[in-house]
């Protein structure tokens, strides 16, 4: 039998129109997780530890801000657009908070970064989560939502790449300018996207009549079901994106002992990364998403385990493993999140509620929470251990640092890969959810 959902088909005009907001989202994202960390270490000389645990701290502000802002876009007048509004009026605050932390004055020290950090991952979360909720709403359709999902991932790779055409890692006064440069792309991004889609792109959302509270999120999380297993899934397979993506310049200067090369590596993974997204969207229509994506993490951690064993000049297999894990990040980046979307239908029939809006502000809060656990973790071990960004080490030092790159994260996806290999929503269930809901009229 047929999905009547598949007649829900976004036009190319609103996938582009949509998509396109992702894109300077994506640019300022990249400096924040990359260069942001090690440039206020290496240039601006606060330490790693401090360093780590104010990014923490900041992400984890976010465990409170995320559902907030998913709750008030649930709650917001439909006649407003639930989630037009909240994207269009975040947008100027996330060019105020980019210019802030991406240009600190001389002398800027560990409280600059904490309240710029936490400037930006607000302005973020108002965008960012109602952003994906939107496109969760744009098509009740199991393929349809990879497709839509895919369209905004291709636009945030290209957001990712132009910001990396502009990165110099050769001195400290160059990623100065990285960091400029890339904060006038974030800006002129926001000022073509944000009105190109609160123009073209419909806001249709519905959510559930009864007063869907924060409590009843926090009760979804205590017990098990589907979403709980997606969402620690999701998260560890995060953490083990996020920890080689903070020490990717430290390793590619002290393990390979080649700064030059981080620009075009980081371009090539996510040239790889864009050109893998249709075919992953491709492949989960025959296998399914939640197998398509465990393939992949798979994948990602047979290239993984080359990076411990790597060392000075070793550039030609660590641009395999680059290449390697860059085709496989696609599925990462497009399927879990498409995933999620169908589980809005799964809390329609199951809990009798639509809460789009707290879902993907809980799923925002697990991505980002991942990139500062890695932060947070990973540098004061570091530090811990006696390496100094800022000096050369000793070789126990280096291969610690090699060793830190991939082994945790190789952890982290093999338990998540676990955890969503017998998922139970499939195509098949998401059809039975789907007649239900139809014949109950919801």
């Amino acid at each position: 039998m047929r999905d009547a959902s598949e007649s829900e088909t976004p036009t190319f005009a609103v996938l582009f129109a949509y998509g396109s907001l992702a894109f300077p989202l994506a640019g300022a994202f990249i400096a924040l997780q990359v260069i942001v960390p090690t440039y206020y270490a290496q240039s601006l000389g606060l330490s790693l530890s401090a360093v780590g645990g104010i990014l923490l701290a900041a992400r984890l502000w976010d465990l409170i801000t995320d559902p907030v802002v998913g709750y008030l876009s649930d709650r917001t007048p439909a006649a407003w657009g639930r989630r037009k509004a909240w994207v269009v009026g975040s947008a100027p605050l996330i060019a105020i908070a980019v210019w802030i932390l991406f240009n600190p004055p001389e002398g800027a020290g560990n409280n600059f970064l904490l309240l710029a950090t936490l400037a930006i991952y607000v302005a973020g979360t108002m965008s960012i989560v109602p952003m994906n909720a939107w496109g969760a709403e744009l098509s009740a359709s199991y393929h349809q939502r990879s497709r839509i999902s895919g369209a905004r991932v291709v636009f945030g790779l290209t957001g990712t790449l132009a910001a990396l055409l502009l990165v110099d890692n050769s001195d400290n006064s160059a990623l100065a300018d990285s960091l400029f440069a890339i904060t006038l792309l974030t800006i002129a991004g926001l000022v073509i996207s944000t009105p190109l889609a609160a123009t073209v792109v419909p806001d249709r959302s519905i959510v559930d009549s009864q007063s869907s509270t924060l409590r009843e999120a926090m009760d979804l999380l205590g017990r098990p079901s589907p979403f709980r297993r997606l969402l620690i899934a999701f998260l560890l397979n995060g953490l083990g994106n996020a920890i080689p993506a903070t020490l990717f310049l430290l390793y590619v200067t002290h393990v390979l002992e080649k700064p030059g090369i981080a620009g075009p590596m980081l371009f090539g993974y996510f040239v790889c990364s864009a050109l893998s997204v249709p075919v992953w969207v491709a492949i989960s229509k025959r296998w399914g998403k939640h197998q398509s994506w465990c393939v992949a993490v798979l994948g990602s951690c047979v290239f993984f385990a080359l990076a411990p064993f790597l060392g000075s000049g070793d550039v030609a297999l660590y641009t395999m493993i680059v290449v390697g894990t860059g085709l496989m990040i696609g599925a990462d980046l497009a399927l879990p999140t498409a995933i999620n979307g169908d589980l809005i239908e799964w809390d329609a029939l199951e809990n009798n509620r639509r809460r789009p809006g707290l879902f993907f502000a809980l799923w925002g809060t697990a991505s980002k929470l991942a990139f500062a656990l890695a932060v947070g973790l990973i540098f004061p071990a570091l530090e811990w251990a006696g390496f100094d960004a800022t000096i050369d080490n000793s070789a126990e030092n280096v291969r610690l640092l090699a060793v830190l790159y991939a082994v945790p994260s190789i952890i982290f996806k093999l338990t998540s890969v676990a955890m969503m290999w017998r998922f139970p929503i499939d195509e098949a269930e998401h059809r039975r959810i789907r007649a239900a809901l139809d014949a109950r009229g919801i």
